[in-house]
């Protein structure tokens, strides 16, 4: 990808990201994750209907990587299933960990396909995949 273009994505991302604000519903679950290497700390929702992810919204502060990797994401995930949200979060840590992954799968998140190059980013780039993983681990454990 040019470096223009990705850079374009990440801040338009980042200066207007989608879902940025915490509503009061308590149908949503809910997590907060923060980064040790960055000033990365987030707060997330996510409401699931019927195995379709309905809604996610965050909001703290974060870096330029962690903000846009969250509206990135977000954009990408509201509408799957479950099961294509797992796919997805799967190939992005893959993608970002330097393993196989199928990049078709990730829309604009491929935008993060260099970050290895800079190893410091890595927790940045990851957080709302942890953030998001960690509140479907809490669906599972409270289905079974």
């Amino acid at each position: 990808m040019d470096n223009d273009l990705r850079r374009e994505i990440i801040m338009d991302n980042y200066n207007d990201p989608m879902n940025k604000g915490l509503i009061d519903d308590n149908s949503y679950l809910k997590t907060r994750t923060s980064s040790e290497s960055c000033i990365d700390d987030l707060s997330f929702m996510m409401k699931i209907e019927n195995n379709i992810i309905e809604d996610i919204r965050f909001d703290g502060e974060a870096c330029a990587i962690s903000t846009s990797a969250t509206s990135i994401m977000i954009r990408i995930l509201i509408g799957k299933t479950v099961d294509e949200a797992k796919k997805i979060l799967n190939n992005y840590k893959n993608m970002i960990e330097e393993k196989d992954y199928d990049k078709n799968l990730l829309g604009e998140l491929a935008v993060y396909d260099s970050i290895s190059k800079q190893p410091n980013r890595k927790n940045c780039a990851l957080l709302p995949n942890r953030a998001i993983n960690n509140m479907l681990e809490e669906l599972n454990k409270k289905n079974n």
